[in-house]
């Protein structure tokens, strides 16, 4: 039988979805400016280092800059280098900055400031201690040009530095801010990107105001993906963290916004039948929602109790119950998500629509699941995550599992799921999260496809997948990396370190007087290219 949301939420599994009109709307603003931008993003920014938290990445968009980025095909290009070439031995990359680089305090932007980023980048991004694995030395030849040199070619090199969207923002910052460790976050907000950030109007958990960097100097090729000229066409972007959907439509529909990134589903037909609203999908290959299992703590240390969980999953069901409406969803049966290259159905043939509750109650059985408390952190800041975690704590329950919910906002689910010990230390069982379905393509950036038991909260350790994963980087050919692609999915299906939810399409609602938005493959978007125009 097709499970529709209408039968979800009425029986309960979809509390807390917004469906009622709130009482009090956001008090009425003075009009915007012409060259004002007010903009509601995904969620609240709570930590302003790329490199601190992946969560920064909006911010890192607007104030940072990068040596490459991708364009709409996921293809690298030069941002900040103006040139760069390769030994006939393919060992040593130089680089050269381009010209006109210019931090947001004045000084300019040196070689040394981009070997000291990537250094501190690769610390903690997955594709950065790949680079640091295999190179010799990365040093500063002079003032603009710097090398990396390694001991074995490395043929994916550059692709690893525009892995942004993939992992940690590669953020080049003053140099100085650069050598504090990972650990000690950067809140300088010193970048030579498009915006500055503006201190004085800051109002954390408020809002945070972005002002266009007239020092900038974009490049010459149009805006194409994350490459390309970052051209200003607005003076300001105003930041509005305001997580009440109905509160943030009645602000679009007032004009008190411009720019809404997740507005409810349920208000579709309310945006589109407004001659002043458009619904617009910049992220057409969409996000895929995951489950992620502690691997340390019972039950999920036993693979068996892990396997489960892979059963027991209804992804129709659950994805409805989230908030989505069926046309926006779509199955995900791949660690190399929906849409990618690498997707494949390597080792499972298994799968069975709908789930099997009885095999997963059988699995726990012979993992010697025997009561114990499996905690799930839910995001109460995050609609669609916090109904998935409803859900799946009633859909344990129903096959005798002692599923307990632990809520919090986002940034309270960050704090806690770094803890790797006992739930009565702290520690946790299950979260859900999502990423855009275009980093899946690249099992060397997103950390989540690692299982080296450290790159990634759950922690799950397969050294032959590792072994698999670790040859990624060195094969040249598509075939061959399609190849590896199926080896990996095979072992990551029966060690399950993730469970995937299903992959969905989010549009993002704006008034039509915002045009020039850029189409990227991520959940993060770029502020420059748009423009206001006259209605």
């Amino acid at each position: 039988m097709k499970i529709t949301r209408r039968e979800i939420v009425k029986t309960g599994l979809a509390a807390g979805t917004a469906l009622s009109m709130p009482t009090i709307l956001r008090a009425q603003t003075s009009p915007d400016d012409a060259r004002t931008v007010r903009w509601i993003p995904g969620g609240n920014t709570v930590a302003f280092d790329p490199i601190f938290s992946l969560n920064a990445s909006q911010h890192a968009l607007a104030i940072y800059d990068m040596l490459f980025d991708v364009d709409s095909k996921g293809m690298p290009q030069p941002q900040m280098v103006g040139k760069w070439g390769v030994s006939e031995d393919k060992k040593t990359y130089t680089f050269q900055l381009r010209e006109g680089l210019i931090f947001h305090d004045g000084s300019p932007v040196t070689a040394a400031d981009c070997v000291a980023s990537i250094r501190r980048w690769a610390q903690v991004d997955t594709s950065g201690k790949l680079i640091m694995a295999k190179a010799k030395d990365i040093s500063k030849q002079d003032e603009k040009t710097f090398t990396i040199t390694l001991n074995e070619p490395l043929p994916l090199l550059i692709p690893l530095l525009a892995s942004s969207y993939a992992g940690y923002y590669l953020a080049i910052m003053r140099e100085k801010d650069a050598k504090l460790p990972p650990t000690e976050q950067v809140t300088a907000n010193i970048g030579s990107g498009p915006f500055k950030f503006n201190q004085a109007l800051a109002k954390p958990g408020a809002s945070f105001t972005y002002d266009r960097n007239e020092q900038y100097i974009p490049r010459q090729e149009p805006a194409d993906g994350f490459a390309g000229g970052k051209v200003v066409k607005v003076d300001r972007v105003v930041m509005e963290f305001i997580t009440d959907e109905q509160t943030a439509f009645a602000a679009l529909q007032a004009g008190e916004v411009d720019f809404v990134q997740y507005p409810a589903q349920v208000l579709y037909p309310a945006i589109e039948s407004d001659p002043n609203l458009e619904l617009e999908l910049l992220n057409t290959a969409g996000s895929d929602m995951f489950i992620r299992l502690n691997c340390l703590q019972k039950p999920f240390n036993n693979v068996k109790a892990r396997q489960a969980m892979l059963h027991l999953i209804d992804q129709e069901a659950i994805m409805l119950a989230a908030g989505f409406e069926p046309k926006n969803i779509r199955p995900v049966t791949s660690i190399f998500g929906y849409s990618t290259p690498y997707s494949n159905d390597e080792n499972t043939a298994w799968y069975k629509k709908g789930g099997d509750p009885e095999r997963a109650k059988l699995l726990l059985q012979e993992a010697g699941y025997a009561g114990e408390t499996v905690l799930i952190l839910q995001t109460t800041d995050w609609p669609q995550g916090s109904n998935a975690a409803q859900y799946l704590a009633n859909t344990l329950r129903n096959i005798g599992v002692n599923a307990e919910l632990a809520a919090s906002d986002w940034a309270g689910m960050e704090k806690r799921r770094v803890n790797k010990g006992p739930i009565v230390d702290g520690g946790w069982s299950v979260f859900i999260s999502d990423f855009a379905d275009s980093k899946f393509h690249n099992p060397i950036g997103l950390p989540l496809l690692a299982a080296n038991g450290v790159d990634y909260y759950g922690w799950p350790k397969n050294d032959e997948y590792e072994a698999l994963r670790a040859k990624w980087a060195e094969v040249e050919t598509l075939d061959e990396r399609l190849a590896l692609a199926r080896e990996m999915q095979r072992l990551a299906w029966d060690f399950v370190g993730t469970v995937m939810l299903g992959n969905y399409v989010d549009p993002i609602a704006r008034r039509k007087s915002l045009i020039g938005l850029v189409q990227v493959p991520s959940v993060y978007y770029p502020m420059w290219n748009m423009e206001k125009v006259s209605a």
